[in-house]
């Protein structure tokens, strides 16, 4: 179609606009009112300590990643109310599993992100993006191999609490009808949806000050907050990637999976950075010549990995393109 469906989403927002709003007959009506903006208002409340640059910040607070990380705990609360409130069995099995998801991937959540806080000794986010200047290898994500690794358990667990597939177990079509927002219609139905989106582009904004050098250039120079929104917009672009790809997975693996193996995982990867930032203060020269070696074989790493995704992506659209045009060259019988 026109624009290449970039505009479905804006005609899907206002065709929800003009629903009615219906809310069951047997629903508890001021909390199923409610519902939808205690998912929502936290989600944006941590926009007010997330900055996109130096002096580009509504409040720079010194615990302001620890305040981020709160509010977009808080959203499990709004989608618990919509599960109970609505009176239906699916809203509620998708609330509950949505309340046990959230929980459990907080905390191997965290822990990755610890272990970038250990090797800069701050929870102000100005202060970890700060650090990173000076290019594609001042990043934290290259400075050890744990942090290495907290990269990517940190994002398997952003793509959990946010409810992203292969974890999207709270809205299964399959199972739960649409899950928790069910009896949900119209406008509020819409504000569950922002609520998502938005705590996606906060994790990928974390993600990005703490471990991708935030609004700092890879190539070195002065940072921009337009360098934060293009790797944050990035993120994101993996996260809808990672959604088209692979199929979901049952809420008995996504529980097994945090606890029996991303939670000690990531205990290890804290400790470890803990471990490695306490050699590194040492100042040992043989630890340091290690430590150097180990930095440029990582950030030469990324750099393949970042090359071998886009040509990834390049050979799918080639393949892709190529198919459709066999097909479309292609008669069918009796035509």
């Amino acid at each position: 179609g026109h624009w290449h469906g970039w505009a479905q989403s804006l005609a899907d927002g206002l065709k929800f606009v003009q629903k009615e709003d219906l809310i069951p007959r047997d629903a508890d009506q001021p909390l199923f009112r409610l519902a939808p903006y205690v998912a929502l208002v936290p989600a944006f409340c941590a926009y007010l300590a997330l900055p996109f640059g130096v002096g580009w910040v509504f409040r720079d607070a010194d615990i302001s990643l620890l305040f981020v990380l709160a509010m977009l705990a808080i959203e499990v609360l709004g989608v618990i109310m919509a599960g109970w409130a609505s009176n239906s069995k699916w809203s509620l099995y998708g609330a509950m599993r949505e309340g046990c998801q959230l929980v459990s991937y907080e905390i191997p959540m965290g822990l990755s992100l610890l272990a970038a806080v250990v090797a800069t000794g701050s929870v102000n986010l100005i202060t970890l993006g700060e650090a990173q200047s000076g290019g594609w290898f001042s990043w934290l994500i290259f400075q050890n191999p744990f942090l290495f690794l907290a990269f990517f358990t940190y994002y398997v667990a952003s793509l959990a609490s946010c409810k992203r597939s292969p974890f999207d177990l709270p809205e299964g079509e399959s199972e739960l009808v649409a899950g928790f927002h069910t009896e949900y219609s119209g406008f509020r139905f819409v504000m569950f949806f922002f609520a998502e989106y938005v705590a996606m582009f906060a994790v990928s904004a974390l993600a990005t000050i703490i471990f991708l050098g935030g609004w700092h250039s890879p190539i070195g120079g002065p940072g921009s907050p337009l360098w934060f929104v293009l790797k944050s917009t990035f993120l994101v672009w993996v996260q809808m990637w990672i959604r088209w790809t692979l199929p979901r997975i049952r809420i008995d693996q996504v529980m097994h999976a945090c606890v029996k193996y991303l939670l000690p995982f990531t205990l290890l990867l804290f400790l470890g950075s803990s471990l490695w930032q306490l050699y590194d203060n040492s100042a040992h020269p043989a630890f340091n010549a290690f430590a150097g070696a180990v930095h440029g074989i990582l950030g030469s790493l990324g750099l393949v990995l970042l090359g071998l995704y886009f040509f990834g992506m390049g050979y799918g659209y080639y393949n892709r393109d190529r198919l459709v045009g066999q097909m479309a060259r292609k008669h069918l019988p009796g035509a």
